[in-house]
């Protein structure tokens, strides 16, 4: 079974609890829109090839791992484009949950979506109890506060915020808890792991930014011109964009570097080398010679 079969399964079988016969039909309604279609899943893809190059020797915990942090980046999304924080209509090309529901019904769908991220590892934690302690930690470490998701959206609420913690704790995060979750529930040491996430994470939202830029919505599927709009910290407005090209070079490089010595790295190479493709915004694109 491919990595994509994996989690998409492991996600349909997370779901199905949540909307569960007791659930209230909108509800349920509203978790799997958010979560189906998905995007690239480029996050538990990466959290699976690195189960997988740690010896993947308890494969339904690096499923449950892998789907538990998209679940937890799904909730996000919905949180994100909230009228309190983005007020954005379009998410993955379609309208965003609070558009096609209503505004209370998308902060339940993504409250309920953290839950749900820990009872899937919970309910897979059978296979290997004692690693289950440190996946919640490296997990819940990327969402709650000083460096996860949430302390990345406080630093909007701030009257200034230094463009890489913003930025390393709203998308990196998440990438490191990817690779660190992946070494972890295979038994291995997850420190080695976590500049891989933590250099990969920082280019995605490098190419975020230079999409919002440069592109228009109907091309990336979500409203553009959000970072200037609501005065944000970018690598656009900070570094200019031939710098914040530069710089998606240096980390894409970097991610590549960061590869351990593996039984999986050429695996690994092709994912990073695949997100260097797909992450270029067409305006400002990568050449494969600089990636």
């Amino acid at each position: 079974m491919s990595g994509t079969e994996r989690i998409e399964r492991a996600l349909q079988a997370a779901i199905a609890v949540a909307q569960g016969p007791s659930c209230p039909p909108r509800l349920a309604e509203a978790l799997h829109y958010t979560v189906f279609p998905g995007g690239a899943r480029v996050r538990p893809k990466l959290c699976l090839a690195v189960a997988l190059a740690c010896g993947d020797d308890r494969p339904e915990l690096a499923d449950a791992a892998a789907a538990s942090i998209e679940i937890l980046h799904c909730a996000s999304l919905v949180h994100d484009d909230l009228p309190c924080f983005d007020n954005a209509a379009l998410r993955r090309g379609k309208p965003s949950v609070h558009c096609a529901f209503d505004e209370p019904l998308a902060v339940l769908a993504g409250d309920t979506l953290i839950v749900l991220a820990f009872e899937t590892l919970a309910r897979a934690s059978g296979a290997a109890p004692e690693r289950l302690g440190p996946l919640v930690s490296i997990i819940g470490r990327s969402v709650g506060a000083p460096f996860g998701i949430c302390a990345g959206q406080a630093w909007e609420s701030e009257p200034t915020a230094p463009l890489r913690e913003y930025q390393r704790a709203k998308t990196g995060a998440l990438f490191i808890a990817a690779t660190a979750a992946g070494a972890a529930a295979a038994g291995a040491d997850p420190a080695p792991w976590r500049a891989l996430g933590d250099r990969l994470g920082e280019a995605y939202q490098v190419a975020d930014d230079l999409k919002d830029a440069l592109e228009d919505a109907a091309t990336i599927g979500k409203p553009v011109g959000v970072d200037a709009a609501l005065e944000r910290p970018s690598a656009v407005s900070e570094l200019g964009v031939a710098g914040a090209v530069g710089r998606l070079k240096e980390l894409i490089g970097g991610a590549l570097e960061a590869i351990p010595d593996c039984q999986g790295a050429d695996l690994l190479r092709g994912i990073v080398m695949g997100e260097a493709e797909r992450l270029a915004p067409k305006k400002a694109a990568l050449s494969k010679e600089a990636a």
